[in-house]
This record gives structure tokens, sequence and C-alpha cells, in this order.
């Protein structure tokens, strides 16, 4: 991968962006069924007129339905990272709908990747 400059003029190999990007596509593969109900709820939202809406109500619906059929304590988490590509994910799918979620540029892409692991349910208290 080749090394870029910021415009912090701070040497980069791999991006804030690409790597949560990364994080965003392993959780897509390991839990398509939440892609499935994202595109549910967003086409639902869509039916009833809405010309723009907010990626993070989907995205909290989905967790409300997640949550309902779990139980509380065990059930893997939804990484507020993910939104973002989520929302742009489902407008490059579905173009007509271009522009249904509106997205903003990616502060992400002007730093420097962390390399660390993801938190999960076990990173803090109960």
């Amino acid at each position: 991968q080749t090394e870029f400059k910021n415009r912090g003029g701070f040497l980069m190999k791999k991006t804030r962006s690409e790597e949560m990007r990364e994080q965003a596509e392993r959780f897509h593969k390991q839990h398509p069924e939440i892609w499935d109900q994202f595109v549910r709820f967003t086409r639902q939202i869509i039916s009833r007129g809405f010309a723009n809406y907010s990626v993070n109500a989907v995205f909290h619906r989905v967790r409300w339905e997640q949550d309902m059929g779990g139980d509380g304590t065990t059930q893997f988490k939804i990484n507020n990272n993910y939104a973002p590509y989520y929302s742009r994910r489902f407008m490059k799918m579905y173009p007509q709908h271009d522009g249904f979620f509106r997205t903003r540029k990616l502060t992400s892409e002007e730093k420097p990747a962390t390399h660390l692991p993801e938190l999960g349910p076990d990173y803090f208290d109960g």
C-alpha cells in the first residue's frame, strides 16, 4: 500500500477511514441480517414519502429489533462507525435513492489508522 501525507504532512500507510471501512465490511460479512434489516427499514421510510432520513435513526431501529430478539448481554453490538458506510452502500446499491441519506466528507480520510482492536461488550464493565 502506498504511503501518503495528509494535509498536516503526516505520513500514513492507511487512513482511519480505510480501517473503519474494513471493519464495517467484516461486520457486514459476519452479520448479513443487519444489512437486510437496514434495507427493509430504509425502504419502509421511503415508502412513507420521505425524501431524506437519518441513517442513525435507521441504525437505532435495527438495534432495537436486534435487542428485542436477543438476551441483552451476549448479543453483538452495532458500531456507530458503520453508519456512514451502510448509508453509502445503500445509495450505491439503489442509485434511484441517491441522496436519501445526507452524507458529509469523512474526516477520517485525513487521519491515520489507529490499528487498535474494535471495542466490544467485553471492554466495558457490566
